[in-house]
């Protein structure tokens, strides 16, 4: 089998924490109606009412200077009063923007406990505890010193709110890590109250060790686990390989190169994944809510619609993903972000947005009933590094740009709010 190798344009961080990372030449290839019509086909929403249609945002600045290298924006917890946002930066702090103002001292700095080397490590995710409000628990990972991934669990400070407790580390998981790249990152609180954690395959190139197909380790998955039952945690009794005994435990899916950002729609609980591409697909995945587990995204058999490292991919039980979108002008690494339940702006309600770290232009995905098939709608251009799109406490969307610490709101456009009929 012939496999397709992409030159890459950027040479900031996600070269790529994201992206393949081997010369060649780039990838063309036209979408059609039948291929997403084929995608679309896998899984659909069950329930909530239809996205309308979105042509354009506005992206309104909340600070514009003092990041460096953010990677992740999210929320403390399900506390809708506390609007805060704490963004991670890649280096190794936990900065707090607080009514517009980028707050000067760190909630965190764990700068010393990590790797940095390469564009791929560092501190990657972090995630409230949906209780934080009464617990004060939030976690972290990270790549470590030796280049192995981290997950820990912090409390806040007693004495001050914007203050973590740098002594109060307890440690979830320490995974090794054989390179340097395909780290993963994301972690998020689903709709059952499970922690979920988002782990690549282990780096290099294809998949060399086949992890993302073996569930006896926890590289290329999604992990399910119970933090609230057993220290460090439990395993929920229906996780699907729970009585595998060549599997662990914890595994929830299989068959994923490197998913960085993955997310719960807050009125569905449909899962959305972004899996970034080796050769030149890059991929939506959707699992519906009450779906089974176990679901495999079939890397490194299929990258995308196409075959990868299989001979053939007539093969059983894999799941398509209801997008794809070739290396090019789009870009080279997809950025997942969410489906808008925000209050402010009822316009984009049900639209699922998500960004390319290289090209740093936001879309809109939605499925159409009428149409049978999942529509991309280009909306906004940022022309710069878009490293991720976060939540906060209330639903409402931020980008956030990597290489100048740019935090925008996404908001609804005057033709879009103003002028309809």
């Amino acid at each position: 089998m012939q496999k397709r190798i992409v030159t890459l344009s950027y040479a900031l961080f996600f070269m790529l924490f994201l992206a393949a990372c081997q010369p060649g030449s780039s990838i063309s290839r036209p979408a059609t109606v039948d291929i997403y019509k084929l995608l679309a086909a896998t899984a659909v929403p069950l329930i909530g009412p239809p996205a309308q249609p979105v042509t354009a945002v506005a992206l309104q600045p909340i600070i514009t200077t003092g990041l460096r290298k953010p990677v992740y924006l999210t929320h403390a917890g399900d506390n809708p009063t506390d609007e805060r946002l704490f963004v991670a930066e890649q280096d190794g702090r936990v900065r707090i923007i607080e009514n517009g103002e980028l707050l000067p001292e760190p909630f965190l700095d764990v700068t010393d406990l990590l790797a940095t080397d390469g564009s791929e490590r560092g501190l990657l995710g972090l995630a409230f505890h949906p209780q934080y409000a009464q617990n004060g628990y939030f976690y972290i990972v990270y790549t470590n010193q030796d280049g192995d991934t981290e997950i820990s669990r912090y409390t806040v400070s007693a004495a001050d709110p914007n203050q973590a407790d740098p002594e109060s580390a307890q440690r979830l998981f320490l995974i090794d890590q054989p390179y340097g790249n395909h780290n993963g990152g994301q972690l998020a609180f689903g709709p059952d109250g499970y922690f979920y954690i988002g782990l690549g395959d282990g780096g290099a190139v294809g998949d060399p060790y086949d992890n993302a197909q073996d569930p006896g380790t926890l590289l290329g998955s999604i992990l399910r686990i119970d933090i609230d039952s057993a220290i460090p945690y439990a395993i929920p009794q229906d996780n699907p390989f729970v009585d595998e005994r060549q599997a662990r435990g914890e595994v929830w899916m299989i068959g994923l190169r490197n998913p960085w950002a993955f997310s719960f729609d807050a009125l569905t609980g449909d899962l959305y994944i972004s899996d970034v591409a080796q050769d030149g697909l890059e991929e939506i995945n959707f699992h519906p809510a009450h779906s089974p587990a176990g679901v495999n995204f079939g890397w490194p058999y299929r990258e995308g619609s196409d075959c990868y490292d299989a001979e053939s991919c007539d093969i059983p039980g894999l799941r398509m993903p209801i997008f794809e979108y070739a290396h090019g002008e789009d870009g080279c690494a997809i950025i997942g972000g969410h489906v808008y339940r925000g209050k402010q702006f009822p316009a984009l309600a049900g639209n699922y947005f998500f960004s390319d770290f290289c090209s740093g232009r936001i879309w809109t995905l939605r499925y159409d009933e009428a149409a049978g098939q999942w529509l991309r709608t280009a909306v906004a251009e940022t022309n710069t590094p878009v490293s991720t799109i976060g939540a906060d406490a209330n639903g409402e969307l931020y980008v956030v740009d990597y290489a100048h610490g740019t935090v925008w709101q996404i908001q609804t456009a005057i033709t879009q709010c103003c002028l309809q009929p």
